[in-house]
């Protein structure tokens, strides 16, 4: 019997939003998922973007939906943030925090000072997310790096999800300041490598996997870390999307939800006009991408599409794609 996928790796680095929940609610599968790894010996961490929470904040929220976490097995942007502030501005400095409690404490616990206004002079400013994140705020911080702040950001992610839909994230608020200021910050967060270079390091990892919803971030991030990676399609990423993404974000796998982690993967297997994968058949001919066996939105079938427009001999865009593969 073959192996199941976890098992290839010493550390599961997970994604929160769009992997373990969505708002308030558990993802399904997902904490049966996670303790079963856990009890195999896997180290499990927790990779986010979201700086705006406390690591005992977000550790108590997946406890409560069954999970065992430590405040330390959460690696948050916030974190890798001030490790790139260490490098940018001597121990002690004075910085501005545009975000939540949890990048606030991330701060004074990295030993810098904590000031409010670009008229203390900070040597940095830092910038998170948070809900109550206002003008006054995007101001200050534009002021300061105006008159010479470093500027670093925890992530750049457009969207962020809830279970309302998705709202505007901290990228949004980023190019508020970028407008203002002309010129981007370092980032800290997903897809920047950094991240997953703490996560790496703290967990002592020398196989880990990482699994994210979203390409533009998780995966593509992930690969430049040289990381393998896992796509589920609980989040914000669609097939349509995946279909037509680049070779820089492509995943590893691609999985339902987190259940699929305890089972063997199926690779597509090249066939003579294109890919099969358990019972599934999609075939490019005359430039269309065809199913020829399999349910239409299943996983097989997306599994063998993504195989076939992946190693097409021209882009996507060139192709006549069946709208059943992403609908």
């Amino acid at each position: 019997m073959a192996a199941s996928l976890i098992a290839q790796y010493d550390t599961l680095l997970a994604d929160l939003d769009g992997v373990v929940y969505a708002g308030k609610q558990a993802i399904d599968g997902a904490v049966d998922s996670i303790n079963r790894a856990s009890k195999a010996g896997i180290s499990v961490g927790y990779v986010t973007n979201n700086s705006s929470r406390r690591p005992e904040t977000i550790a108590d929220q997946l406890n409560g939906f069954g999970l065992s976490v430590k405040p330390d097995d959460v690696i948050s942007s916030g974190q890798t943030g001030v490790e790139l502030l260490a490098t940018m501005i001597p121990a002690g400095a004075k910085v501005l925090v545009v975000g939540g409690e949890g990048l606030r404490k991330r701060v004074i616990d990295g030993g810098f000072e904590l000031v409010e206004s670009a008229d203390d002079e900070p040597a940095a400013v830092i910038q998170g997310f948070a809900p109550d994140v206002a003008w006054v705020h995007l101001a200050e911080a534009a002021f300061a790096i105006q008159k010479g702040a470093k500027w670093v950001a925890t992530n750049q992610d457009w969207t962020l999800p809830q279970e309302r839909g998705l709202a505007p994230g901290n990228g949004t608020l980023v190019s508020a300041v970028h407008t203002a200021v002309g010129f981007l910050p370092e980032v800290a967060g997903k897809p920047e490598p950094a991240i997953f270079g703490t996560a790496t390091r703290h967990f002592a990892s020398k196989r880990p996997l990482f699994v994210g919803d979203r390409i533009d971030t998780d995966i593509v991030g992930a690969n430049r870390a040289g990381i393998d990676s896992a796509l589920v399609l609980t989040g914000v990423s669609t097939k349509k999307e995946l279909l037509g993404v680049k070779a820089d974000g492509r995943p590893t796998y691609i999985l339902e939800n987190l259940s699929e982690l305890h089972r063997a993967y199926s690779e597509p297997k090249k066939t003579k006009f294109g890919f099969s994968c358990d019972g599934a058949k999609v075939e490019l001919l005359a430039g269309k991408v065809r199913i020829i066996s399999g349910e239409p939105g299943s996983l097989a079938v997306l599994k063998a599409a993504c195989a076939v427009i992946w190693n097409a001999p021209t882009p996507i865009h060139t192709l006549d794609v069946e709208p059943a593969l992403y609908e």
